[in-house]
């Protein structure tokens, strides 16, 4: 069975920092390019960030630049986002996916408050 598991969200305040982690299964992992996206309350689903297969580029979605860091670990089949200077604006769910499988986890919940 194909899956995506995320972890490591929480509730933080506003300046801190965390780190999402997404373990993939079922799938060749390094084959894909991998994104992390989410759903703030009573908003659309928001892309964030993609990452190529080889981890040698990545994309940034123009609300997270310069504070956000997508990577991977091919051997650990595991996708990462680090979230640092983080605003309440950045509270929602967030997913990881895999575009090219149409498969998405179930989320971890990241709220921003103080």
């Amino acid at each position: 069975e194909r899956q995506l598991v995320e972890s490591g969200g929480g509730l933080v305040q506003p300046g801190g920092s965390l780190r999402l982690s997404c373990v993939g299964s079922g799938f060749t992992f390094n084959n894909y390019a991998m994104n992390w996206v989410r759903q703030a309350p009573g908003k659309e689903l928001e892309w964030v960030s993609y990452i190529y297969r080889g981890a040698d580029s990545a994309k940034y979605a123009d609300s997270v630049k310069g504070r956000f860091t997508i990577s991977r670990d091919n051997a650990k089949n595991t996708l990462y986002l680090q979230l640092n200077s983080l605003k309440t604006e950045d509270t929602a769910m967030y997913y990881c996916s895999n575009p090219g499988l149409n498969l998405r986890g179930q989320g971890t919940q990241v709220t921003v408050s103080s």
